[in-house]
């Protein structure tokens, strides 16, 4: 099923998937080791364009969020101060008449070459999955039925939510244009969000199945796990 939890959409892990990265800066860099949050804010920079973190925060909503995580707010701004201090993005402060003044963020040339670095070296390793829901299931001979149904059918219905917003995404990334990448990216989020309605719908039948025939047919294997 998904990997989707592992951005903590489900209450069950609101913490960075997988970890610290293992990408390196180059040699010379003076940012050692980076985390992936890091990179991936720094890669919501290198489109055309600044950027308030507030607009970063939305754009990760509506594209990074649907095949990897969208780091909250906090984390975006903690980011974008390690980045500027790299020197691999700059800010200025723009005056907006009678309004706050915003502050926009672009990245660097440097910060542009070490995330080609990262993006060309860095092994992505496996993907990560952590699923609540498949959890749950797995303690399901502690569990009521109903309850089990309860949670599958919400996470039908989260799934069908996530694909529709999933679709505009992509009306918007069409309108854009010149962004191939992404719009692959988005491709993919929405047949795996589609598998993830097919694996939804195929284990409620599965235990609808044992739940008729009762746990005994099972082998007892809804008793005792396995």
């Amino acid at each position: 099923m998904t990997t989707r939890q592992v951005k903590g959409l489900d209450g069950d892990g609101g913490s960075e998937p997988g970890g610290s990265d293992p990408g390196r800066p180059h040699r010379g860099d003076q940012g050692g080791r980076l985390p992936a949050t890091a990179w991936a804010v720094l890669g919501l920079l290198s489109f055309p364009g600044e950027r308030t973190g507030y607009e970063l925060k939305k754009w990760a909503d509506a594209s990074l969020a649907f095949f990897y995580w969208s780091p909250a707010i906090s984390q975006i701004y903690a980011e974008l101060r390690r980045l500027e201090g790299l020197g691999y993005a700059s800010s200025r402060v723009a005056a907006q008449g009678d309004l706050r003044n915003k502050r926009l963020y672009t990245i660097t040339e440097a910060g542009r070459a070490a995330l080609a670095r990262w993006a060309d070296t860095a092994d992505a390793g496996p993907a990560v999955l952590k699923h609540p829901l498949v959890l749950r299931v797995w303690l399901g001979h502690l569990a009521d039925p109903d309850g089990l149904r309860s949670q599958l059918r919400a996470h039908r219905e989260r799934t069908q939510a996530q694909l529709r917003e999933i679709e505009r995404a992509q009306d918007v990334s069409h309108e854009i244009g010149h962004w191939p990448y992404p719009e692959v990216a988005l491709r993919w989020s929405e047949r795996h969000h589609r598998a993830e309605l097919e694996l939804a719908e195929a284990m409620l039948a599965d235990l609808e199945r044992m739940w008729q025939a009762g746990e005994e047919a099972y082998g007892g294997q809804a008793a005792g796990g396995g």
